[in-house]
């Protein structure tokens, strides 16, 4: 069954979730009683590219069947995989359930040439990429488990899109939303979107505030965690409390 989002995302929501890093956005999720969230063992394979955020727009595969994965499949222009790629437009994240098996790889660099020029906001996949070289200098951000050269249908079959998946292990829903940065991609249920955001731009700032203490010699203690009079210089930086006489 289809799984499709009911509620419109507030873009100032999705902007604090791009400032926030990836281990923040765990944080708060933790906080919330979620602890399969982080997308483990994927890495960036584009680093030049812009933070990621978008809304995951999800596609499954299952093992490959020699008899029916053939080359001559791609001449069908309604391929799933085809399909996820013209369909995963901007603001979106492709994310790709391949089982965590990368002896083919998930995609090639012509697909995500066509998802760059489409303005997707990244691609998402537990598997494997083919072309890396030529995808490492795409503006689009990706991540993957590294690198393959044989094609997806050595080892999947692109069966489902827009359908809950499961990817590096983490349950990822249509809609969701999926932040990358230099530590790996996270998963933040569509419905926590806002609270998970609100909370975690004060936590940057506040930590911000802390590292910049620590920075100038400050010790852990009393300082982080913040004891009452650290939170107190805190505020007062931040213009919501008088400084103190």
């Amino acid at each position: 069954m289809t799984h499709t989002p009911r509620h419109p995302l507030d873009p100032d929501d999705l902007a604090a979730l791009g400032e926030a890093s990836t281990a923040t956005i765990t944080t708060q999720l933790f906080k919330h009683g979620l602890r399969n969230t982080f997308l483990a063992g994927l890495t960036c394979v584009t680093p030049d590219a812009r933070r990621m955020v978008g809304e995951a727009f999800t596609l499954r595969y299952i093992p490959a069947r020699e008899d029916i994965d053939t080359l001559e499949v791609y001449d069908d222009y309604d391929h799933p995989q085809r399909l996820a790629v013209e369909q995963a437009g901007p603001g979106q994240v492709l994310v790709v359930d391949c089982r965590g098996q990368g002896r083919a790889a998930a995609a090639g660099n012509i697909l995500l040439t066509r998802m760059a020029v489409n303005g997707a906001a990244g691609v998402v996949t537990d598997g494997t990429l083919r072309d890396i070289e030529e995808i490492s200098r795409l503006p689009l951000p990706v991540f993957a488990t590294g690198a393959a050269a044989m094609t997806n249908l050595a080892q999947h079959h692109a069966v489902d899109l827009q359908v809950p998946i499961g990817c590096a292990g983490v349950a990822v829903y249509p809609g969701d939303v999926m932040v990358g940065d230099a530590d790996g991609v996270v998963c933040v249920p569509r419905h926590l979107v806002p609270v998970i955001a609100r909370a975690a731009r004060e936590q940057e700032l506040q930590e911000a505030f802390i590292v910049a203490r620590v920075a100038s010699g400050a010790p852990l203690r009393g300082t982080y965690p913040p004891d009452e009079a650290t939170r107190r210089a805190y505020d007062e930086s931040r213009g919501a409390l008088p400084a103190a006489d």
